[in-house]
């Protein structure tokens, strides 16, 4: 098993929990008139600026150019210890998803003010609680704003395009490994994060002894924000397109794959989620063309 059974647990509920408040918060962002004048999903402006004009059929052409682009900057920054951009990209990133997903409940200033303070808390005291309350809901903030712009055939060529992608960058090139070990280091790590221990904290000083004063050495539990993010965008476009049930079928199957890397993978090594939740993702689709047709 890749983590104590306990820790593994935990990680499948959070997983499930933003899913699910990613799916609500994507939910009240649909115009109501505006779907039935059309007959199709519509959503509503968003809270600060506008989306991408991209093309449903396309867009993942953009989006994929856009997440490599990201990747090769984010790597120059770790090459050349420029935490104070690093820092000041992903405090922007969190500000704009959480005023999308804050944008839902609340108005748009009371959005932004919430937003600022849970991203300068996050970036600057980072700590348990706040780690996993904002990553709960940045990712719907980010599904609100590219949902629109995707349809299920473009989302499903996305979604295995970034399966392959994540085994090449953790298999092969392992250049993913580096970024999420750094973004740990830095503390500003996008993704869910448990510590937890065996039962035994070891603590080490720097003549390396037990027992001495110095820095608690904790294991550290981690799911990368693309792990959460992506299968959620599935989810979003699933409602989009088929419905709101249909959406909620989809959590569960990406959470099926994520359980089987989690209760099969080895402790000691690395693993790609995204082949395992994509592929729990085409399968809860596939469940819903099921239903569907039987009904």
């Amino acid at each position: 098993m890749k983590h104590h059974p306990r820790i593994v647990v935990l990680l499948l509920v959070m997983f499930l929990l933003a899913q699910f408040l990613g799916i609500a918060i994507l939910y009240t962002y649909i115009d109501a008139q505006k779907s039935a004048d059309t007959g199709k999903t519509m959503f509503k402006d968003l809270p600060v600026g506008e989306r991408p004009p991209l093309e449903e059929k396309t867009s993942y052409i953009s989006l994929m150019v856009s997440i490599l682009l990201g990747t090769v900057l984010l790597l120059f920054l770790i090459k050349y210890n420029l935490q104070w951009v690093w820092k000041g990209w992903f405090l922007l990133a969190i500000v704009v998803s959480l005023t999308m997903a804050f944008g839902a409940f609340v108005r748009k200033e009371v959005a932004i003010v919430f937003a600022v303070i849970f991203g300068v808390w996050k970036i600057f005291h980072p700590g348990f609680l706040v780690q996993t309350f904002t990553e709960l809901f940045a990712y719907g903030g980010l599904a609100v704003i590219f949902v629109p712009l995707l349809n299920l055939t473009s989302m499903s060529i996305l979604l295995v395009l970034i399966g392959l992608y994540d085994a090449y960058a953790v298999w092969k090139s392992k250049h993913m490994i580096t970024m999420a070990q750094s973004q740990t280091k830095a503390k500003v790590f996008a993704g869910l994060l448990l510590p937890y221990h065996d039962g035994k904290i070891k603590v080490k000083s720097e003549t390396g002894k037990v027992g001495a004063r110095g820095h608690v050495k904790v294991r550290m539990a981690m799911l990368g924000g693309g792990d959460i993010g992506f299968p959620l965008l599935f989810a979003g476009v699933v409602l989009k397109e088929m419905g709101l049930w249909q959406s909620l079928v989809i959590p569960f199957f990406a959470l099926l794959g994520l359980g089987y890397l989690l209760y099969f993978g080895d402790e000691h090594k690395f693993y790609p989620a995204m082949p395992f939740i994509g592929a729990g993702c085409f399968l809860g689709l596939g469940v819903v063309w099921l239903i569907q047709f039987l009904l």
